[in-house]
């Protein structure tokens, strides 16, 4: 009777791939799943939880998402610099006209795992509030 063993890709065994997303009239936490997913793999069929499997992302047009309901009003970000007083709260109205790729980034972090695993994973996320970035080899066309 032959065994079958069950494959598990190593660290240097996955390619590196790129996906690019234009967020343009996307709702905010759909966008977020759907990076969050292709960062951690998920979707291939070589998914191993402890290797990194998942591509590069790079989402374009982050400042032209949409937010439903009164979010811009009543979702609230902080901020703490680690010293007394200092803790600095923001709406998400605000965050959105000042700095609108730190918004899909902080929902994409609250999706991925809190460990060393996921710090890497985020650092593959590339957020533009443009239409343009400067990753050419990941250009379509």
């Amino acid at each position: 009777m032959k065994r079958t063993s069950t494959y598990f890709p190593k660290t240097g065994q996955v390619p590196d791939n790129w996906r690019v997303i234009d967020a343009t009239g996307q709702t905010l936490g759909r966008v977020a799943r759907d990076v969050a997913v292709a960062l951690q793999g998920k979707d291939k069929p070589i998914y191993t939880p402890h290797v990194l499997t998942g591509d590069h992302v790079v989402v374009l047009n982050a400042d032209k998402i949409k937010v439903t309901g009164r979010k811009p009003l009543q979702k609230m970000y902080y901020r703490h610099s680690g010293y007394v007083g200092n803790l600095r709260s923001f709406t998400l109205r605000d965050l959105l006209e000042q700095n609108p790729e730190r918004v899909i980034q902080l929902a994409v972090k609250g999706m991925l795992p809190n460990n060393k695993q996921g710090r890497h994973m985020l650092q593959r996320l590339k957020v533009y509030s443009g239409n343009s970035h400067p990753h050419q080899a990941q250009t379509k066309g």
